[in-house]
């Protein structure tokens, strides 16, 4: 029973872990060029960023099917690389989790550079900073509180996603098998003690991280 448990628990922190800081480093750049980009397009752009957080995770698993499956270029080709598809394996979870988290990651990032004043960032390039140090030492130190939100946020959807993941991950114990997918199927089989054993610990997590986001707020 205590490996039961845990299985699920482990791979969803590892899967959130993982997967949030592939959309923290995306989320930090992105945030930092659209808060300062003006282009044709933009607004397109944006939207295609935050489509994810509006849509159904079915929807966005079925999309993942179609982007990476067997039958598609992108999932050909990655076939072909590793000798292996990606759907139904660690990484196809890791993927599922870091697109449902981006949005949160990208509007707190964009948010937070949007409120840096502009005159301290020229302020920098006169006295020598090249883009890089100046993204590095400025903009990302006076943004800090928001991308610190940011990336709590989308670690503790990550933690908590169900239906991208069950489309394209699958649910296989020990492998792809996280916390929210274990819930669904111990409530299915009804086991109901397993079930608000994972429910418990899911909710703590996440509330513990709410909490740290509120105090970096504050």
């Amino acid at each position: 029973m205590t490996t039961d448990f845990w299985s699920p628990v482990r791979l969803s922190i590892e899967i959130a872990i993982v997967s949030g800081i592939l959309v923290i480093i995306l989320g930090i750049i992105a945030g930092r060029f659209m808060a300062r980009a003006k282009f044709r397009g933009k607004v397109l752009v944006e939207t295609l960023f935050l489509l994810p957080l509006v849509l159904p995770p079915t929807v966005v698993g079925f999309f993942l099917i179609v982007l990476f499956g067997k039958n598609s270029p992108f999932g050909q080709l990655i076939e072909w690389l590793f000798n292996q598809s990606i759907m139904f394996t660690w990484w196809a979870a890791v993927l599922a989790s870091a697109i449902v988290a981006f949005p949160l990651m990208y509007q707190s990032s964009k948010t937070g550079f949007e409120a840096i004043d502009i005159d301290i960032e020229g302020a920098a390039r006169v006295d020598g900073a090249n883009e890089f140090k100046l993204f590095l030492f400025v903009s990302i130190p006076l943004a800090l509180k928001s991308l610190v939100t940011g990336g709590i946020l989308s670690v503790a959807r990550a933690l908590g996603e169900f239906g991208a993941t069950l489309m394209f991950a699958g649910n296989i114990p020990g492998k792809t098998q996280t916390t929210p997918t274990a819930i669904y199927m111990a409530i299915d089989t009804g086991n109901m003690q397993m079930a608000w054993l994972w429910v418990v610990s899911i909710v703590g997590i996440s509330f513990i991280m709410l909490i740290v986001s509120q105090l970096v707020k504050s």
